[in-house]
């Protein structure tokens, strides 16, 4: 079994509080991705920041306090503010580089008015300035990870998907796996089902910086959640990490739901090996004391191993503004993320 215990929980300021955008509405933190670089956080909104002098990409340092929003840093280069719907990090298998997925949950082929949602990034770790895109359209001007859509609409086999996860784990030569954590496949936006399917293909990081993917891109792990009888509604995957210290994958699952009236938001942890991953085994649901699940009560969208036991979970609620037993106030402000500090141990 695999326990985990609430160190700190919180919230972190993400830009001014009162930020507008161009149409005067409240910008609101829905942060959907985070990543600790060994002394920061680099989290990420699936909604811009306006702003000349910020994005949807943001830093902090990680103290032994907690996180220090008083010192957030913006990622400006052109093509981290151009990319729209930001959905997870990953270090590259040998912690060197920075990768950045959006949901590619929406393209116009014709007028390429949404290419934007169709983004992976690299940069050298802690020089976001050299960001490069990966897997690009051949074409001049005709920006986007178009080569990659094109390979996972071929594996993942529906017209609609949405990306949320995104991993890089030890490749068996000498290279790398990346894997994309796939939440929601469909015949559209609007026609969907929740699933938890993992498809990826090997790399390698070239001499100019940028990854190529070195063979095929092909399903390598599908699980469903909701089996496990600890689980009480419908989820999907939102997030996927690779644990170096221990050789093995956390998965969040999270589920955004009504019932008679009432939502219900929240989501789980669970931690697999790459053996079993390979062998097609279930996840270990990480539990409490007692041997109760881990319930996540605000919709858990990013994780990041902070060392070999503590966890950073952040959390996207969208529009819900309550804060529950994360802070005293009823509310957050807009401007406000919430965020839980775990401390996880095997038996």
């Amino acid at each position: 079994m695999t326990h985990a215990k609430i160190l700190q929980q919180g919230t972190i300021h993400c830009f001014p509080e009162g930020l507008r955008d161009d149409q005067g509405k409240l910008v609101n933190a829905e942060v959907s991705a985070v990543l600790y670089d060994g002394k920061r956080l680099i989290l990420a909104s699936d909604k811009p920041i306006p702003g000349e002098a910020r994005s949807a990409v943001f830093a902090m340092p990680m103290q032994a306090s907690g996180p220090d929003d008083s010192q957030l840093e913006y990622f400006t280069a052109p093509l981290i503010k151009q990319a729209v719907k930001y959905e997870d990090f990953a270090l590259t298998a040998d912690g060197r580089h920075v990768l950045a997925t959006t949901g590619f949950d929406r393209i116009d082929e014709a007028s390429h008015d949404l290419n934007a949602y169709n983004h992976l990034l690299i940069w050298p770790l802690g020089e976001p300035e050299k960001v490069q895109v990966v897997d690009p359209d051949p074409r001049d001007g005709v920006e986007g990870s178009l080569e990659l859509r094109n390979k996972l609409d071929q594996v993942i086999g529906y017209p609609y998907y949405k990306i949320e996860g995104l991993a890089a784990i030890p490749g068996k030569r000498g290279d790398g796996l990346l894997l994309f954590g796939i939440r929601e496949q469909g015949a559209a936006h609007d026609d969907f089902d929740y699933v938890s399917r993992l498809v990826g293909a090997h790399y390698e990081v070239n001499d100019k910086g940028n990854l190529v993917f070195v063979d095929e891109m092909q399903e390598h792990y599908a699980f469903d959640p909701n089996h496990h009888e600890g689980v009480r509604f419908e989820c999907g995957l939102s997030s996927l990490e690779y644990d170096p210290y221990h050789a093995r994958l956390y998965l969040v699952t999270s589920f955004e739901t009504e019932e008679k009236g009432i939502p219900h938001i929240g989501g789980y942890l669970w931690v697999m090996s790459f053996e079993d991953m390979d062998a097609g085994k279930l996840p270990t649901l990480v539990t409490t004391e007692g041997d109760i699940p881990l319930e996540f009560e605000h919709k858990a969208e990013g994780l990041a191993v902070l060392d070999r036991e503590r966890l950073f979970v952040a959390y996207d609620n969208d529009r819900h503004m309550g804060l529950g037993s994360v802070d005293e106030r009823d509310e957050r402000h807009a401007c406000e993320a919430p965020y839980t500090l775990l401390r996880v141990q095997l038996d």
